[in-house]
């Protein structure tokens, strides 16, 4: 009898034994997982084109007021596609002066993000995260965009901002912080020297600016920023600039020479094999470009006196009067730097700068193509992207 009762007693310690032993693994594990997920935030969940973003308390208060812009305030999408020269006319607007907030690139991390993330970028769902990233921009709000920044800010502040010295206003002495040591910054201010980017301060500033202009080479389908420019809380104004393709191949083949290699073997061994792959992207990029004109020429209701096309070509041979009609569309007053900052750079010798400059010899630019590849890879062009020049205007050759 004894026995039998020593056992059971037995059986129940150890039966609390191993649940204190279950609970203490249990509060173990969450704190580890508590840990881990803070060491390792989660990426943003796309949700129907939505991202779901972390607290965004240490942001300026008024960035998500729905009392709608500043009187007069102005939002400008500059978009292209790579080597079009948008660098160069982004400039026209970054040097307005004090009153202007401008930004470079900044859907680059985005793009390089979920191109890690996804072993290539999806197009069906980064379409509707960039609109979203730009609407949050515009806002002043860059909560969004530091989820797509590596390595991730800490605690808002950052040295892997993508061309920050691009922006005259992400240098200002209101932004610019002192100097950390060890710490590179890649793109860091030619104008002082500053320490890594406070997102926060950046915000602020932004919201002290009458106007706000994004320049951007990764938005290609205009029919995606309808919300965009539909917002209550933005006055969006677009602007697409396009160039002439084979001038837009010509300057590829120097700038991304290792994803051109064989547009070069090409131009050197032989005809041009029109089925591949290479040769569909380059009618793909083309058509996208001229679905979106198309569109924008069509002025939808949405988009009525709130699209404008411009050619390379002609703010090359016209920078001064092109310039003004930009400002002009936007609603903006051209000042006096902005203008001596074009004439200054678009008078630049031949030595000036690089692929990448923002100086340019205006009348030496338009035909520089011609000299660059041959007819043989103008005629492959004129085939698959012959309807988006027509649309804009470039006559077709039939010799050099």
């Amino acid at each position: 009898m004894r026995n039998k009762y020593a056992v059971i007693i037995i059986c129940i310690v150890a039966l609390v034994i191993i649940e204190k032993e279950n609970n203490i693994i249990s509060r173990v594990s969450d704190k580890l997982t508590l840990r881990r997920n803070i060491q390792t935030p989660e990426p943003p969940v796309p949700y129907n084109g939505l991202v779901v973003m972390e607290d965004n308390s240490s942001y300026p208060e008024g960035i998500y007021s729905e009392n709608g812009t500043h009187a007069g305030q102005k939002h400008i999408l500059l978009m292209a596609t790579t080597r079009t020269g948008s660098s160069f006319v982004g400039e026209f607007f970054n040097q307005h002066g004090g009153n202007m907030f401008y930004l470079f690139e900044p859907l680059w991390h985005v793009e390089r993000m979920l191109s890690i993330g996804k072993g290539g970028t999806n197009t069906s769902t980064s379409v509707w995260v960039y609109r979203d990233v730009l609407q949050h921009l515009f806002l002043c709000n860059f909560s969004m965009l530091e989820h797509f920044i590596y390595p991730p800010p800490q605690d808002h502040v950052t040295a892997a901002l993508f061309r920050r010295e691009s922006s005259m206003a992400l240098c200002e002495e209101q932004v610019c912080t002192p100097v950390v040591k060890d710490i590179f910054e890649r793109y860091r201010c030619r104008t002082r020297h500053c320490g890594p980017l406070n997102l926060t301060l950046a915000s602020e500033v932004c919201l002290e600016k009458q106007h706000r202009v994004i320049k951007t080479v990764r938005v290609r389908q205009l029919d995606t920023l309808r919300s965009l420019v539909e917002d209550p809380r933005l006055d969006i104004k677009l602007i697409q600039l396009v160039r002439d393709p084979r001038a837009i191949l010509a300057s590829r083949m120097v700038a991304f020479a290792g994803k051109y290699r064989n547009w070069k073997s090409w131009a050197v061994n032989g005809d041009v094999p029109i089925e591949d792959e290479e040769v569909k992207r380059l009618e793909g990029n083309c058509n996208n470009i001229r679905i979106s004109a198309e569109l924008g020429l069509s002025q939808p209701k949405w988009l009525k006196n709130r699209y404008m096309l411009v050619r390379y070509e002609d703010i090359a041979r016209y920078p001064m009067q092109k310039a003004a009609e930009m400002y002009n569309f936007t609603e903006i007053p051209m000042t006096t730097q902005a203008r001596d900052w074009i004439l200054r750079n678009t008078h630049a010798s031949t030595e000036a700068g690089g692929v990448y400059s923002t100086q340019k010899n205006s009348s030496e630019q338009v035909e520089k193509w011609r000299r660059s590849i041959p007819f043989k890879l103008a005629q492959v062009v004129q085939k698959v992207c012959g309807p988006t020049m027509k649309l804009f205007g470039y006559r077709m050759c039939y010799t050099f």
